[in-house]
């Protein structure tokens, strides 16, 4: 029974979630240089208060906890992005004004692109989008109860004690690495994460195995073998994995518009020019360009950014979110900052934009990036569910333009608090926003990007699952090595343990140990932040 989907409640639910979680995110993710994936807690979050309050479904708690979780992500756009400005400037000067424009065009953009292309990432191609699925189960099931249900929380609770032994009393490490490796330039060891590992085992052994190849041509074959061969020293060999990886995931995107998107256009974008149809999108677009236009022009005049390379930014917020769905559908990751580096580096190629305003450009996208990777999980959740998308959506608008509030508040906050040169250092480290801060200079191997990007672009083209393998090439190794093993047992159980996975008994034990470990995150998250705020 479907039931009252998009509630008063459930959105008065959904925005206090929003904002404990964005607040959360943004310390966390200046703090630590990570961020968990919030979709886990806040599913179990509004199971819980909607079940105190009675009558509800899990459609409500779907709708409910997409509002919650929305703010997470961009709060993360944001911390990955713009301190970067003043790790290189300290003195620079920004706005709360400048800041909330990037943040509030980042939301509307991704919540256009969002509308646009989730039927085309979660019901034409069907990608697994494993935060997502997991999700699900742990309602469905949670819902249900009896031995699956046992199963489940069994496996979140064991999980969960396993984070709170390794993130709170550091009794167990966060990595192991191998020296050998090291002595290339190689992050080669283990994740100890069951987080990953269920990661893997969820997506399975095409798409991991594709990723675990990834880091084998990065690591072992051009840091590892072309140093022995002495092809070239550490940094060449450094540069040539980083262009390679981020010019196969742009020749990723470039694949996914020109075979999946622009020959589904009308379908796609037809509800953006006719106001007799909304084409795949979930609601009525008409006013989508009219924002375009709007937002180009303030980010031209306030944020001082300039007609082309405002453009740009839109455009490349519409390549760049195609590949945050595909990446977070296919891996589990979302490396945001990253597709904000290749729009900020596209706008640095074409025009004399400033220092500060290039950040701006990667705000913006990692913002869009951010929502819409994290949104798409719980637009998988809901088709499994059979939750209404439109309510799902008007859910991630509230939840969103909530999030860009209280983060370009929380970063306000920060700043006089603490001053600019805190970024950068111990106290908030923020290496996501250090690397974008390193790459304002350009990529460091142009002949190998495009390379990178054709190879990737014709890959795709042919159904090859390219992106994963460019993430692996990019990616430290020991993050790959640890999401193979979950893959590597989804494939042992599948062909030599089937009624097992018929059962569905490693999914389920695998939504828990994914579930635990990412709730304990958050909580961790949230207790950080109101430490540092006390």
């Amino acid at each position: 029974m479907k039931g009252n989907q998009l509630t008063v409640r459930g959105m008065v639910i959904g925005v206090i979630g929003s904002v404990i979680i964005t607040c959360s995110s943004m310390f966390i993710a200046l703090k630590l240089s990570s961020l968990p994936w919030p979709i886990m807690f806040v599913a179990l979050f509004s199971m819980l208060a909607l079940k105190a309050l009675g009558k509800t479904n899990l459609n409500e708690i779907n709708v409910t906890h997409t509002a919650m979780s929305a703010g997470a992500m961009v709060a993360g756009g944001m911390a990955f992005t713009i301190p970067g400005i003043y790790i290189l400037n300290p003195d620079a000067q920004v706005t709360t004004w400048q800041l909330l424009v990037i943040d509030l065009a980042g939301v509307t953009l991704g919540l256009i692109f969002t509308a646009l292309i989730r039927k085309y990432f979660v019901e034409t191609k069907e990608l697994p989008y494993a935060m997502g699925q997991a999700a699900a189960e742990t309602l469905q099931i949670g819902d249900e109860g009896g031995k699956k249900a046992g199963m489940l929380f069994s496996a979140m609770g064991l999980a969960g004690i396993f984070a709170v032994l390794r993130d709170w009393f550091c009794k167990i490490p966060v990595t192991w690495f191998s020296d050998k490796m090291l002595k290339y330039g190689s992050y080669g060891g283990l994740y100890i994460s069951p987080m990953l590992v269920a990661i893997g085992y969820i997506v399975g052994p095409i798409f991991i195995g594709v990723w675990f190849l990834g880091a084998l041509i990065g690591d072992v074959g051009i840091l590892i073998v072309g140093q022995k061969l002495d092809f070239w020293n550490l940094t060449e060999a450094a540069s040539i994995k980083q262009s390679l990886g981020i010019g196969m995931m742009v020749g990723t995107g470039v694949g996914i518009l020109v075979k999946g998107i622009l020959p589904k256009a009308k379908e796609i974008f037809g509800g953006m020019f006719s106001k007799d149809r909304i084409g795949d999108s979930i609601i009525a677009m008409r006013w989508a360009p009219i924002a375009m236009v709007l937002f180009a022009a303030i980010l031209t005049t306030v944020c001082k950014m300039g007609v082309v390379a405002s453009f740009i930014t839109i455009l490349g917020v519409w390549l760049a979110t195609s590949m945050s769905a595909q990446c977070v559908g296919q891996s589990g990751v979302n490396p945001m900052e990253i597709f904000g580096i290749i729009v900020l580096l596209a706008a640095k190629a074409v025009t004399s934009i400033g220092q500060t305003e290039a950040f701006f450009v990667a705000a913006v996208v990692a913002v869009a990036c951010g929502l819409v990777g994290d949104v798409m999980n719980d637009f998988k959740e809901g088709y499994i569910l059979k939750t209404n998308a439109k309510a799902q959506w008007i859910a991630e608008a509230i939840g969103g333009v909530c999030g860009a509030f209280v983060s370009v508040f929380v970063l306000s906050f920060i700043l006089k608090a603490y001053g600019t040169g805190a970024f950068g250092g111990e106290l908030f480290p923020a290496a996501q926003a250090s690397a974008v801060a390193a790459m304002v200079g350009g990529i460091s191997n142009v002949p190998v990007f495009w390379a990178g990007l054709i190879i990737a672009a014709l890959l795709y083209c042919v159904n090859f699952p390219v992106m994963t393998l460019g993430l692996g090439i990019y990616l430290p190794f020991y993050m790959s090595a640890t999401a193979f093993i979950g893959g590597a047992l989804r494939f042992v159980t599948d062909k030599f343990f089937p009624s097992f996975e018929k059962e569905a008994k490693g999914q389920i034990i695998a939504s828990g140990v994914l579930g635990g470990e990412a709730i304990v995150g958050v909580v961790i998250a949230i207790i950080i932040a109101l430490k540092a705020i006390s």
